[in-house]
């Protein structure tokens, strides 16, 4: 495939976009401020989610921070004195960032977080929503809430619960500590660690064997995970067994069946 597409720039060049081959980046791009994100920010990530998740030649889209220090240090807390001070802010701030968490939780494409650096609060929030979660050896992991006196939400504590169980969610909301890159690998908050000069390398060849398999079956194990996370009276079965009947009458099943007695490489078109 050639390039799709040039870098595109939200949030006043604050979140940047490009695609290429098959794959989409999206990069926080606040470094002054390690990536902390401000309300603009989160408004342009979801601009820049919406524009890959529209353009049918990308099948994975990658989220990593500028500048190496950072993924996403946090929500910018400059910005807290005039949009959170109170409940009443707080609920309007949250009501202007959550249909951009939203369209990440529901994203149909895969998703990967590349976390070099810090990672910590809203920046955790984002890499929990990703799929899957690619670290640096010097990254740093921690959700800051109880000393700054703000309650994390239930999504972001669902996710954490979800990946590193109660116990260690407690200890990690209860004292704010930072945990690095290994003790995160250890409790599964993230899937892999690889020295910070082979990071971008080993997920751009991640990405690419995801955009080289069949996007429907993808798409299947995407949706089928995500009604398993659910309580049993919550899920769409119904959803999973529509999927698993369009990938059985697709032509990338037909595609994948032929390459394989061919000992080829299959050639997916996510149909």
């Amino acid at each position: 495939m050639p390039d799709i597409s040039s870098e595109k720039s939200y949030a006043d060049g604050k979140i940047l976009q490009h695609a290429t081959d098959g794959v989409g980046v999206i990069t926080f791009n606040n470094p002054d401020k390690r990536n902390a994100m401000s309300l603009e920010m989160w408004e342009g990530f979801g601009e820049a989610l919406t524009a890959l998740r529209d353009d049918d030649a990308v099948r994975v889209v990658i989220l990593r921070g500028a500048g190496g220090k950072a993924f996403v240090s946090g929500a910018d807390i400059s910005q807290f004195e005039k949009t959170r001070h109170n409940a009443a802010a707080s609920e309007e701030y949250a009501r202007r960032s959550v249909a951009q968490r939203a369209l990440l939780a529901d994203y149909p494409k895969p998703t990967i977080a590349c976390i070099q650096g810090f990672c910590l609060g809203g920046g955790m929030q984002v890499a929990m929503l990703a799929d899957i979660r690619l670290a640096a050896d010097g990254s740093q992991f921690g959700i800051p809430a109880a000393r700054l006196g703000i309650a994390y939400g239930y999504d972001g504590l669902r996710h954490l619960v979800s990946l590193v169980g109660p116990s260690w969610a407690r200890l990690l909301m209860y004292t704010g500590m930072r945990i690095d890159s290994a003790e995160a690998l250890r409790i599964g908050l993230v899937e892999r660690v690889f020295p910070e000069a082979e990071l971008w390398g080993e997920t751009m060849a991640i990405a690419e064997t995801i955009s080289q398999n069949a996007p429907l079956a993808i798409k299947a194990a995407k949706i089928t995970i995500a009604q398993v996370l659910k309580d049993e009276s919550a899920r769409d079965m119904d959803a999973i067994k529509a999927i698993g009947t369009a990938c059985m009458d697709s032509a990338d099943f037909r595609e994948g069946r032929q390459a394989f007695m061919e000992k080829r490489k299959p050639r997916f078109q996510g149909k």
